[in-house]
């Protein structure tokens, strides 16, 4: 008996431990005590949102990632409960006149209606808070981090970020807590060493215990709010076929066999093109039709992102069995758009420009820093890379790298080739900057003929390019992911091809006679960002 109490008595103070785990504040920000973080959480009524504004089509969020065998049986319950979101605001003494400043980036209509059910039920338990759409540079406005990791002050300026994390690789959900890299989370060393182990096998049986581990600890200290997890819907008129192309998740680069489609008028119309310039690839790596259409990769998936890895620019590829030594020789005859060769050099060329560049896709940026030299490199200590090594001659490159990438095949599915021709020299926190964004040149299917900045973007098939010469042109019209006059466009003719995830836009296409769209389950996340370093 005195053995059970004394495991009760163990347990049970655990359970506190875990309950009151930095529960003040830790700056001058209200934010950064984990009670408020708790309490809005609470304030938000999912289930009444999941089944009214998205007419049930999403499944309610408990952490960052979704249902599966890598989640936690074990999370803390924060479903709606105004009552207790107000008695943990009261403990931490909120400041009843603060108004809490909260951005997005997309621009449909139902965003908006979320941000404004999200601001009554704030309300509701004594929160005020107002909400704005970012334009510009998204990314930098978003994810720039500060140049202290742990102390800040904040480089991005808003209290909370309605966004999402879409992931092709588990690992990715949390790589970018690490500290130095976020920038709404201040670093500590217990999340720094998780973000180890779960990066630590490439067997998925023994990273197990150490997901449960990182999500039990992120969701103990709250430092996002999960809302919901959301599946991807493509769409496209009857002037498109894929004859066979397979379907997937369009917001990375897959297997999609673009060059064989058929389009019956000649001209594939679509969005995601340019407002003001064309993004940089590794950051949202596919989600722009000119990151999928007009940069090509060394690997290529199958519509599972991260499965049936094949070859595009690589002619073949060999790994080591320990994962440490990675190699490439690229097919012969490789060309830019604008006809001069595409070489290992080029390769190396990005590899390095990666690790030095401000805003990285986290697999892409978890790849790049593994890599042998690359830290030395990336602060300054030298002036190359000790890991890279190629040969022009031979098409040949060589990657060593210092830690195991479980994903770094995965990653050479994504990581888009740029020409060192065109941005040698450039100075890498100011790539989204450089005038090459204004009419990028790549080595893809398809190559920048004309563009309007937010109006549209015409590319033309590259009689150069290795996979095959298609046979339609693209029209791209500018929009975000989130495009607000997609049922317009569409209603007019003027939409071919693309993705939303917006469920709202769904029964309005389908109901259209010419249009079809068809559900693709994906790793994707909605959440709130909680700004949690003191502001400047």
């Amino acid at each position: 008996m005195k053995k059970l109490i004394a495991v009760i008595s163990l347990v049970l103070a655990q359970l506190l431990f875990v309950s009151t785990v930095s529960a003040q504040a830790t700056n001058s920000n209200q934010l950064s005590d984990p009670r408020v973080r708790q309490a809005l959480c609470m304030a938000i009524d999912m289930e009444l949102i999941k089944s009214t504004l998205f007419e049930d089509q999403i499944i309610v969020a408990d952490s960052l990632l979704p249902n599966g065998p890598m989640k936690s049986p074990n999370l803390p319950d924060y479903s709606y409960n105004p009552e207790k979101a107000k008695a943990l605001l009261a403990e931490a003494n909120w400041d009843n006149d603060r108004v809490l400043d909260t951005v997005f980036y997309y621009g449909d209509q139902l965003t908006s209606d979320l941000m404004a059910a999200i601001q009554g039920m704030f309300a509701d338990v004594g929160v005020k808070m107002t909400y704005r759409l970012l334009q510009g540079d998204v990314g930098a406005q978003l994810n720039s981090v500060p140049e202290d990791g742990v102390n800040g002050p904040a480089a991005v300026d808003y209290d909370l970020g309605y966004g999402a994390r879409g992931a092709m690789v588990m690992q990715e959900y949390y790589n970018t807590f690490k500290t130095g890299l976020n920038p709404q989370t201040p670093g500590n060393p217990k999340m720094d060493a998780m973000i180890e182990k779960i990066n630590s096998s490439a067997d998925p049986e023994v990273l197990k215990p150490y997901f449960f581990e990182i999500q039990e600890y992120q969701m103990n200290e709250v430092n996002i709010c999960p809302l919901y997890y959301q599946k991807l819907f493509i769409y496209e008129s009857d002037n498109v076929d894929r004859n066979g192309g397979a379907y997937g998740n369009a917001q990375y680069n897959y297997n999609w066999d673009i060059t064989n489609w058929k389009v019956n008028t000649g001209t594939m119309q679509t969005n995601t093109g340019p407002t003001e310039f064309f993004e940089q690839p590794w950051y949202n790596l596919g989600l722009w039709i000119h990151n999928k259409i007009v940069f090509d990769r060394l690997l290529v998936s199958g519509g599972a992102i991260g499965t049936d890895i094949g070859v595009s620019m690589a002619e073949s590829y060999e790994m080591s069995a320990d994962g440490l030594n990675l190699s490439f020789k690229l097919k012969p005859g490789l060309k830019w758009h604008d006809g001069t060769d595409l070489t290992v050099k080029d390769v190396a060329f990005s590899l390095r420009l990666a690790m030095k560049s401000p805003q990285m896709h986290a697999l892409v940026g978890n790849t790049v820093s593994s890599i042998v030299g690359a830290e030395a490199f990336a602060n300054g200590s030298t002036d190359d890379v000790s890991g890279i090594k190629y040969n022009i001659a031979n098409r040949e490159i060589s990657i060593e790298f210092a830690k195991l990438d479980p994903n770094v095949l995965t990653t050479f599915t994504q990581f888009a080739i740029l020409p060192e021709s065109q941005l040698a020299g450039i100075d890498p926190a100011q790539l989204q900057q450089h005038p090459f964004w204004q009419f990028p040149i790549g080595s893809g299917a398809f190559k920048l003929e004309e563009v309007k900045m937010n109006d549209f973007a015409k590319f033309v098939p590259n009689e150069d390019y290795h996979g095959g010469v298609a046979n339609f042109d693209v029209l791209a019209y500018p929009s975000y992911d989130g495009d607000g006059n997609l049922i317009k466009n569409a209603a007019a003719g003027k939409m071919d091809y693309g993705f939303t995830k917006n469920v709202a836009d769904v029964g309005a296409l389908n109901a259209m006679s010419n249009m079809m769209t068809k559900a693709v389950d994906i790793p994707y996340t909605r959440m709130l960002w909680i700004m949690q370093y003191p502001k400047p």
